[in-house]
């Protein structure tokens, strides 16, 4: 059978349109299974070590002055400001001042979770006054037989927390993941664990990322944020603080000793809610990549052409121009590590996740190893590497190469809890 196309039916097929009628040639994956993406800058992914190509990373002991930093003190009161300064005009976004309240409410507090382990509580914050508004489901776990006040570790989740029901309608474009941590183990070395779901705080769509926080913010005849705010990783890292001004309230729990657990997306998020909170003693960023852990000069896997394009309501307005121009980043992901210093940052890679350059998140430790030193904390320990399934945890920046692919392994959770019992240092019970 033959089909006709009539000029006065269709009109007229232009060659532009018949060559975005065809399907694209070029391969979608390397021999290796590695996606390929193809940026409107006319690059396409690289996973040859040979091309990666040259690269200076911004110095993090030099001021934008050129002066070069000595002290603690001149890296306290100077350069971490300058650099929370250019993440936020440049990256990120700054919070408005716009930003909702946050009222909660006890949902339960139910006893003899995991079998007479735990004690779950069930909180919900809402953001805003309007009574239909954005909010944030809350679930906390705390040691049953603890005998004072213990450490938190706070995981930002992709799903919904246990035992919270679903939306009726799942959220398009995102899978179920087995992403929560072992918890019973968690108990039992004397940590209280809480999550929530990101997407709570913010939306992560082209159609829904306004739907939170930063929909609530906007003022009468505002569509979108103000050039300079909010992405939606500072709106989930500053609706992260608010979870933790809620918990800090809890006499079960010690404020002073939190960590901070996200993965992929949400190992970004953590990064830049720990650089900003400085509650936070501990940060586990698993599997973060591109403006994560990894270093965006590197041309390995995403790139920030790939991030600019794909997601660029998750960072502010400025962070487009550096899409085809990497060197002009005035930071890099050394510094966004860095600026935890002194406190503890613990990442992972795996094997089969190129595209999160698991070399480019160990390079950038190495990189933010002299803010370590500076402030009399030891580093990685090495610059060799990165060592595969074996955790380097003995200084206050701890690295983990798995065997595998994206996702927080058995060993990585065993390997940060661990890491994380140095500084935050659970009495179990």
């Amino acid at each position: 059978m033959r089909y006709f196309l009539t000029l006065g039916a269709v009109g007229v097929l232009t060659g532009a349109a018949l060559i975005a009628a065809q399907p694209d040639p070029r391969p979608k994956q390397d021999a290796n299974g590695n996606p390929i993406r193809y940026a409107a800058t006319g690059h396409a992914s690289n996973y040859d070590e040979a091309k990666v190509g040259a690269y200076t990373l911004p110095d993090p002991l030099v001021l934008r002055s050129g002066e070069r930093v000595r002290d603690a003190a001149t890296w306290t009161q100077r350069r971490r400001p300058e650099l929370i300064a250019l993440y936020e005009s440049e990256i990120y976004g700054r919070v408005p001042a716009t930003a909702p309240a946050v009222t909660w409410e006890t949902v339960s507090t139910t006893p003899g979770e995991f079998d007479g382990l735990a004690v779950r509580t069930h909180l919900v914050g809402r953001f805003g006054p309007a009574a239909d508004g954005p909010r944030v489901n809350v679930v906390l776990y705390v040691p049953a037989k603890a005998k004072g006040p213990v450490p938190l570790l706070l995981h930002l989740l992709f799903a919904q927390p246990p035992g919270v029901k679903p939306p009726a309608e799942p959220a398009k474009g995102l899978r179920p993941f087995a992403e929560v941590g072992p918890i019973a183990d968690m108990l039992a070395r004397g940590y209280a664990y809480a999550t929530f779901r990101y997407t709570e705080i913010e939306g992560d769509r082209a159609d829904t990322n306004l739907a939170g926080v930063r929909g609530v913010a906007l003022a009468k005849g505002q569509e979108k944020p103000a050039p300079g705010e909010w992405g939606t990783i500072a709106a989930w890292a500053w609706g992260t603080s608010r979870v933790l001004d809620r918990l800090a309230k809890e006499p079960a729990l010690d404020a002073q000793r939190i960590g901070l657990i996200g993965h992929s997306r949400l190992g970004k998020t953590v990064l830049w809610a720990g650089a900003r909170d400085e509650r936070v003693g501990v940060i586990f960023s698993s599997c973060s990549g591109e403006m994560g852990a990894a270093l965006a000069r590197r041309d390995f896997g995403e790139t920030i052409d790939d991030m600019a394009a794909n997601f660029p309501w998750q960072f502010t307005g400025a962070f487009q121009k550096y899409a085809g121009h990497w060197n002009d980043l005035p930071v890099d992901s050394h510094l966004l590590i860095a600026l935890a210093a002194p406190r503890a940052v613990f990442v992972t890679g795996g094997t089969k996740d190129l595209w999160a350059d698991p070399k480019g998140e160990f390079l950038a430790q190495v990189a933010a190893g002299p803010v370590y030193r500076l402030l009399g904390r030891k580093d990685l320990g090495t610059t060799d590497g990165p060592p595969l399934d074996r955790p380097l945890i003995d200084g206050s920046l701890g690295f983990h190469y798995h065997t595998g692919g994206h996702t927080i392994t058995p060993e990585d959770w065993t390997a940060f809890l661990d890491f994380a019992g140095k500084t935050l240092r659970p009495e179990q019970p």
